[in-house]
């Protein structure tokens, strides 16, 4: 499964060697701790039998270059991702503002507009009731 793991995927160049390399290098790395922590148990004096040091994984417990590559590559792109949206974003932003700069003259002729209709139909109004009246009052019977 590690092997699996550490495999690149179709858009990415395998490394040659990078595999084994790394296999070999943990090893190492293992080794080398062990032969420290035997050295270091000699240097301390006897360990008594019941204490015994804790047997290290055989690989470490640790992410493996692949799982790394792939949580480096995911955070590229989700911070990719933020940019376009920010991007995004302004240019919207942009757009509403020129929206709202056309709206701003509607709104004012709008509001005239009200004004207007409404002194007009006030003056309608009037001069029609006064008109209604007179020819209704001329106009009942004899």
């Amino acid at each position: 499964m590690a092997s699996e793991q550490e495999r690149p995927g179709p858009d990415q160049e395998p490394e040659p060697g990078a595999t084994s390399m790394v296999g070999r290098s943990i090893e190492e790395f293992v080794h080398q701790l062990r032969g420290f922590t035997d050295r270091a148990r000699s240097v301390a004096g006897a360990v008594p039998s019941r204490l015994s040091l804790p047997a290290l994984p055989s690989p470490p417990g640790a992410l493996s270059a692949a799982q790394l590559r792939a949580v480096a590559q995911t955070v590229r792109a989700q911070r990719q991702s933020i940019a376009a949206m920010r991007g995004q974003l302004d240019a919207f932003d942009q757009q509403l503002g020129v929206f709202e700069r056309i709206l701003d003259p509607l709104v004012e002729w709008s509001s005239t507009w009200a004004r207007l209709e409404e002194a007009v139909g006030d003056f309608v109004r009037r001069d029609g009731g006064d008109r209604s009246a007179g020819e209704h009052g001329g106009q009942t019977g004899p």
